[in-house]
């Protein structure tokens, strides 16, 4: 099959058009695109070494030298939750990209072969679910120890049920969808069926939850370090800053906590908003 030359300019023209009409999925994209500068250029844009202590202007409040003020060590509280956007940003698309990777070729085969491909990968996602998420990430990374990468594998755990249930149930609609009869006619294996015909006509459904399922991982990351599993200091993260800036708070120093709580809402709620717009974007009955 050979690609129109005209193809990714309507792409680029259909991107352009949904970003312009709608101001909510115009906000989302642009605080998508800050938290990405903020990720890949934190450490170079930050105005102090976000590590950096000095005692002299410990706990210094909110002022033009210090924007979000300096915490308990002299640190600048704007330089270490800019810094922090990259190892938080990291690990939900780590672990959102390993859960919904997981989870489609689970629920694909589960919605298309039916039987008891279906009844076993339905019993192990039961088992997931039978647990409170978050409690299941919490033995998982107390179980494997706190490092990054054991935050990243309970995380994408706790998530697999999602992508594993919506995409079986959207593939047992279509299973049996026209273009599936056609393709099966004109020789095309279960492989390139479930790959070529299926998937892709689920991939719209689920960018709104993958959307979602971003601002979660996010929140999981920052819980877990917010209750000392996590990851561990000094390394800058949301969850490390606002559970630190927490014990402050009744004496007044507010912009320890305020600060880096604020940033992460503004991160859940900038993915929250920004799954319609990305549905729209990928599903092509949207082109006109």
């Amino acid at each position: 099959m050979t690609l129109s030359p005209t193809a990714p300019k309507s792409v680029l023209a259909q991107a352009r058009y949904i970003i312009s009409e709608n101001a909510v999925t115009f906000g989302a994209f642009l605080l998508f695109f800050v938290l990405v500068v903020f990720a890949l250029l934190g450490d170079t844009i930050a105005p102090y070494d976000p590590v950096a202590s000095n005692a002299t202007v410990a706990l210094s409040p909110p002022s033009t030298v210090h924007w979000f003020g300096t915490d308990d060590l002299g640190r600048d509280v704007l330089s270490r939750v800019m810094v922090a956007t990259r190892l938080d940003l990291g690990i939900a698309v780590v672990a959102v990209v390993l859960s919904f990777a997981l989870g489609s070729i689970l629920g694909t085969c589960a919605g298309y072969f039916g039987g008891w491909c279906d009844r076993i990968i339905s019993r192990i996602i039961d088992t997931l679910m039978a647990f409170p998420l978050f409690i299941l990430a919490m033995g998982l990374v107390a179980a494997l120890g706190n490092t990054v990468e054991n935050i990243i594998y309970a995380t994408a755990v706790i998530n697999l049920p999602l992508y594993t249930r919506v995409v079986r149930a959207e593939v047992l609609i279509r299973r049996h969808a026209g273009y599936v009869e056609a393709a099966r006619l004109a020789g095309n294996n279960d492989l390139q069926i479930m790959a070529i015909h299926l998937f892709p006509n689920v991939l719209p459904v689920m960018m709104v939850h993958i959307s979602l399922n971003m601002g979660w991982a996010i929140l999981n990351a920052a819980g877990l370090s917010f209750i000392g599993l996590g990851v561990r200091p000094p390394t800058p993260e949301w969850g490390i800053m606002v559970a630190e800036g927490a014990t402050y708070i009744i004496s007044g120093e507010w912009w320890l906590a305020i600060f880096p709580g604020a940033v992460l809402m503004v991160a859940v709620f900038c993915f929250n908003l920004l799954g319609d717009g990305l549905r729209d974007l990928i599903d092509p009955r949207m082109r006109t």
